[in-house]
């Protein structure tokens, strides 16, 4: 996007369910034309905030603006009802309607409310979103008939239909397997890009987030801990939450042996193996910090170098994975990582050998203060 247009601004927005803050003083600005996604664990209030937006949650503070169709300015929507938002949305259970066809199903939006339309012009829009979806052929099945995959189209299809500015996805692809997965949000992100539409995504699945994004905004007990592309928050994220969560993630704990020029000396607790890292922030000397190390950005060598920013290990147990080999190591310290390791053209390894690991300086992101560990899924 040359030029960056707020369509939506979430304004100090605030949700509690009694004493729990769900959504805690959010500020974010939502672009036209991008799909943005509101990622975090369970609970973390993305889907809540979501909610917010469709109207379907009355928050307790703050404003949502919105930018009118019709003369292009910014307007509040906080208090104003879902059937006058222009957006659509399709929910984790896809909501269709089971007594209908497929036809009446993606019929239905533009039935009711201020977005009824003639009847007929109903029929050559409905083809047109079902085709949009690949779906023309199921139009007079009913959703019992379908697949999953099948009523998850046919959830995209009725929303699209009504021609909403922003299109809102809470989960949409968690009942469907690994590899449909895959497949689906691959169509749905080139089908919104190919309508113009701007998205809404949520989801707790950081890979679904990272292929189908623009924006990520990573969620963390109701609070947004960083936004940016998919690739700013994995090669540089803000926090330790963020760094943990987004992509796998090895932990190790370290002090500060020193600081110079934006860099630091860090060596593993209880051990004299140390290494240079350039991903600092506000570090001290003899501070504790703990050091996320991605486990593709860890290079095994059978050589000492001097050169080299190079740590010892012991190789524990490799696993053929394909085109990786997974490695698990124990550092001089009996700290355990994994190694994700291109076994093209590579040396072998055995089990209780000595190998040097090489450490990316500027992959190695140290965090002082308490450390968060994320949600496992």
């Amino acid at each position: 996007m040359s030029k960056k247009t707020p369509i939506l601004i979430l304004e100090n927005l605030t949700k509690k369910f009694g004493d729990v803050i769900a959504v805690d003083n959010v500020n974010l600005e939502i672009y036209e034309g991008e799909i943005i996604t509101l990622l975090g664990p369970s609970g973390c209030g993305k889907s809540t905030t979501l909610r917010s937006i469709a109207g379907l949650e009355k928050v307790d503070g703050g404003e949502i603006y919105f930018k009118d169709r019709n003369d292009g300015q910014m307007k509040p929507i906080t208090n104003l009802a879902v059937r006058k938002r222009d957006m659509a949305m399709v929910f984790q259970s896809y909501a269709l309607w089971p007594h209908m066809t497929v036809f009446k199903n993606v019929e239905f939006g533009m039935t009711v409310g201020s977005r009824q339309i003639p009847k007929e012009e109903r029929k050559e829009r409905i083809l047109k979103a079902l085709k949009m979806v690949q779906a023309e052929k199921l139009a007079e099945r009913k959703p019992s008939e379908l697949s999953g995959g099948q009523q998850q189209r046919i959830a995209v299809a009725r929303a699209i239909v009504v021609n909403p500015s922003i299109l809102l996805l809470d989960e949409p692809f968690s009942n469907l397997d690994a590899k449909l997965r895959i497949e689906t949000r691959s169509e749905i992100r080139t089908l919104i890009k190919k309508i113009g539409l701007t998205a809404i995504f949520v989801t707790h699945d950081q890979s679904e987030a990272l292929s189908i994004s623009d924006r990520i905004a990573v969620m963390n007990k109701g609070i947004v801990e960083q936004v940016g592309s998919p690739l700013e928050i994995w090669q540089h994220p803000f926090n330790s939450f963020v760094g943990a969560f987004i992509g796998e993630a090895n932990l190790i704990k370290c002090q500060v042996l020193n600081l110079e020029n934006n860099s630091a000396v860090l060596c593993l607790l209880n051990s004299n193996d140390c290494f240079k890292s350039n991903q600092i922030k506000g570090l001290k000397v003899k501070e504790n910090v703990h050091v996320i190390l991605r486990p593709q950005m860890i290079e095994i060598s059978h050589d000492k170098s001097e050169t080299k920013n190079q740590i010892t290990a012991k190789i524990l147990e490799s696993m053929f994975m394909g085109t990786l080999e997974y490695v698990k190591v124990e550092l001089s310290n009996k700290t355990i990582l994994t190694i994700h390791r291109k076994i093209i053209k590579e040396v072998p390894l055995e089990r209780g050998e000595k190998v040097f690991l090489e450490i990316d300086p500027d992959q190695a992101f140290a965090y002082g203060g308490e450390f968060q560990t994320p949600a496992v899924y």
